[in-house]
């Protein structure tokens, strides 16, 4: 009976450590997904009406909020896969707390530039949404539907990724606690 008990309390941290590595693993998957899913949303997000003999165009390129947003989800997509590689590659072998500092602090910096990519494209869509009369800038979405429809979708999956991303920073913080100084 004690051999059992020993080997069931051997096993239990092991098995929390897979776990561990398979929730990071598949988080990290679901963030380079949203993140490149949303990339490709804004990038590709165009659309021309034509208002009595006037064309007018809306594009991503025309906001500087929506660039940035892009150009952080390539960021955050990109450095999301090589921590994917770092963890398949050294933290499954290894359960040192000091590679999951490491991970902490990339998925801090990362929420953080994701977390400013959506506050400024937010504030943009909310922009264009609604206006605002106070200073007399009118709303677009009710001429450019299709446009304003992707960028917010665009802006949702980037939201995604920032939970995951807020989810990774926490369990890598957690795991991280154990450092011996």
């Amino acid at each position: 009976m004690a051999e059992i008990e020993t080997k069931f309390s051997q096993n239990q941290p092991l098995k929390t450590q897979k776990i561990f590595i398979g929730a990071q693993i598949f988080l990290r998957i679901v963030v380079i997904a949203a993140s490149f899913a949303s990339t490709w949303l804004m990038l590709t997000n165009k659309q021309t009406i034509d208002i009595g003999g006037f064309v007018l165009d809306a594009k991503y390129s025309y906001s500087p909020e929506f660039k940035f947003l892009s150009y952080a989800n390539i960021v955050v997509g990109a450095f999301s896969f090589l921590s994917l590689l770092f963890l398949v590659l050294v933290g499954r072998r290894s359960s040192n707390p000091n590679y999951y500092f490491i991970l902490f602090l990339h998925d801090l910096a990362l929420m953080s530039l994701v977390l400013g990519g959506c506050a400024a494209a937010t504030v943009i869509g909310s922009l264009g949404k609604n206006g605002n009369s106070h200073t007399g800038w009118m709303q677009i979405c009710d001429h450019f539907g299709k446009f304003c429809k992707r960028a917010t979708t665009s802006v949702t999956f980037s939201y995604f990724s920032l939970v995951c991303l807020l989810i990774l920073t926490i369990t890598s913080a957690s795991k991280s606690r154990q450092i011996q100084v």
